[in-house]
């Protein structure tokens, strides 16, 4: 969980060496983050993704095991001088490597046959690049039922991806609600509110920092930055630099531009089509290395800082707030969810100063929301998946969401809509 440890996470109730295979809707890490640990405790079957999604899981399952075991390390270092017993990580980089040998990549749309009686079909669910709903078959002495599992679906208009596909018969769903009690009103014009940020702190002398998640929201902002750049709309500061200082934002970048001809949307596969590359552009530059890092803020001249993580809770993020918070001149702005109790989230609600590697910082910088940036459907979104449907499943299972979302959204099925729903 990002932020605090609220509730109690419980094992799978079948020993996972006797799992014959998963079946993986995206790899985002509260979907994926788990595979190494039942790698670790005896599951070897495959794992069943799309492509992309296996490719992202390749880097993001090893950034994973890389802060486990650095986590682990700190702690232990830690505990020792106190007494205290050996921190064990949840899992090892061999766990994660061992894991990511056994993704199978399946295309979109494709029936694929991962056992006896049951076929499974990736539907692209338009939430990260990669993201599936997932229909599986199952027939048995002769009866065939459909069971179909939403993933994360998508919020319409995204740049980049596409928006959800549809399914139109299921005699179970299973489906998420985590926007199950809120619209995400109109949709923003993302380019010209950047712009005016962008514009607003340049002309101040200060940076914009952006805490970012390394995968999706990142490559989105590189996409409408070249929008700004290409349409000129930041006037006085021409050429100015843009650095992403992630090497997992780095590294997930380049597998978006490996699945651009056949997983970007329209517009953006127009821009390829012309030779354009979406999410390039003069004057971006990339952080790789830690000195790489520590070089960005020696540079005097106004810059928009890209870094994660997105809720400010560990990587490079931390080390630029520290240079840049203090600072009435710079902006930091947000673009994702912060979960409660997470750094974002006390810096968005106002505080005046936080502690960052041990010592207090003042938060004189303007803080900024990007209203609205969301990679997942609201309300009005879950419910037009639901309502696509030709006959109404005979019950749908509402989850992913917090509990009074989730309560809330499976009482509207019921009374508004009509269908037999439980959280």
């Amino acid at each position: 969980e990002q932020g605090p440890d609220y509730y109690e996470n419980k094992d799978i109730p079948v020993p996972p060496g006797e799992l014959d295979f998963v079946l993986l809707t995206h790899a985002h890490m509260d979907h994926s983050g788990n595979l190494p640990a039942i790698y670790a405790k005896g599951f070897k079957g495959p794992v069943y993704a799309t492509e992309a999604t296996s490719h992202l899981c390749d880097i993001m399952l090893r950034d994973s095991a890389h802060i486990q075991m650095f986590e682990a390390e700190w702690r232990n270092r830690k505990g020792r001088r106190e007494g205290k017993p050996e921190f064990v990580p949840a899992y090892t980089m061999e766990d994660a490597m061992g894991v990511i040998r056994n993704f199978v990549g399946c295309p979109y749309n494709k029936v694929i046959t991962p056992a006896d009686g049951i076929s499974v079909r990736f539907i692209d669910a338009g939430h990260l690049l990669g993201s599936a709903s997932i229909e599986l078959i199952l027939r048995e002495n002769g009866i065939e039922k459909t069971i179909v599992f939403s993933g994360d679906i998508g919020n319409t208009g995204q740049p980049l991806i596409k928006d959800p596909e549809y399914l139109h018969h299921a005699d179970y769903v299973v489906m998420e609600s985590t926007y199950g009690d809120r619209s995400h009103g109109e949709f923003p014009d993302y380019v010209t509110e950047l712009a005016r940020i962008i514009q607003k702190t340049f002309d101040r002398g200060g940076n914009v920092v952006i805490p970012s998640f390394a995968v999706g929201r990142t490559q989105e902002l590189l996409y409408f930055i070249r929008k700004i750049k290409e349409d000129k709309m930041i006037h006085g500061h021409d050429h100015f630099d843009v650095y992403v200082d992630s090497p997992l934002a780095i590294e997930a970048t380049r597998i978006f531009m490996k699945h651009m001809y056949e997983d970007f949307d329209e517009e953006a596969t127009k821009l390829v089509q012309a030779g354009i590359n979406p999410i390039g552009f003069e004057g971006l530059k990339t952080a790789i290395t830690s000195d790489d890092s520590r070089m960005i803020n020696f540079d005097e001249r106004p810059k928009v800082i890209i870094s994660a993580s997105g809720m400010c809770e560990a990587g490079r993020i931390r080390h630029h707030l520290k240079h840049n918070l203090w600072n009435p001149n710079n902006t930091i702005l947000f673009v994702g969810y912060q979960a409660v109790g997470t750094t974002g989230r006390i810096i968005v609600d106002g505080a005046d100063e936080i502690k960052l590697f041990g010592e207090p910082i003042k938060i004189s910088a303007e803080i900024v929301q990007l209203q609205g940036a969301s990679g997942h459907a609201d309300k009005e979104g879950l419910i037009r998946w639901v309502s696509q449907f030709e006959k109404k499943p005979k019950k749908v299972f509402v989850v992913h969401g917090e509990d009074s979302v989730c309560d809330e959204f499976t009482e509207c099925l019921r009374t508004e809509h009509g269908f037999n729903a439980e959280a």
